[in-house]
C-alpha cells in the first residue's frame, strides 16, 4: 500500500477543501452583501452566486490535481475526477447550509469528503512501462 502517496493525498485534499469552503464563504457573504444594497432588482446576487458557485466547482479538481503534481506524484486522473465531481454534489447539496450568516457545510460530510478523497488519492492511475 503506498502510504506516502496517501499521505500526500491527504494534504492536498484538507487544502484543497479548505481553500474551496472558504471561497464558497465568502463568495456567498459577497452574494448576500449585493442583495442588501439592490433589493429592488429582481435577480440581485445572481452574478455573484453563479461565480462563487463556478467558481468553486472549476479550483477544487484544478488543486487536487496541482496539489499532488507539487509532491511529486503522477497518475492523478481518478482523484481529478471523481473528487471534482463529488465536490460539486457535496457543495451543490450544501448550498443552504453555508449560503447564510456564519454557515458552513456540515462538519461531517467535510470529513467524508476528505476522507473519500484521501482513499482516491491511493488509487494510482499512472502507466508503468
Amino acid at each position: 500500500m503506498p502510504y506516502t502517496r496517501i499521505a500526500k493525498g491527504a494534504v492536498t485534499v484538507i487544502v484543497a477543501t479548505v481553500v474551496c469552503h472558504s471561497l464558497m464563504s465568502a463568495g456567498y457573504a459577497w452574494v448576500s452583501d449585493s442583495t442588501a444594497t439592490d433589493e429592488a432588482t429582481i435577480f440581485s446576487g445572481f452574478f455573484e452566486f453563479l461565480l462563487t458557485t463556478v467558481a468553486s466547482w472549476t479550483l477544487m479538481p484544478l488543486l487536487l490535481w496541482a496539489g499532488m503534481r507539487l509532491m511529486g506524484e503522477t497518475g492523478n486522473v481518478v482523484l481529478v475526477l471523481v473528487g471534482g465531481l463529488v465536490w460539486a454534489g457535496l457543495s451543490g447539496y450544501s448550498i443552504d447550509d453555508i449560503d447564510r450568516a456564519g454557515g458552513h457545510m456540515p462538519v461531517m460530510a467535510l470529513a467524508a469528503y476528505v476522507l473519500l478523497g484521501t482513499a482516491l488519492a491511493g488509487i494510482d492511475s499512472g502507466r508503468r512501462d
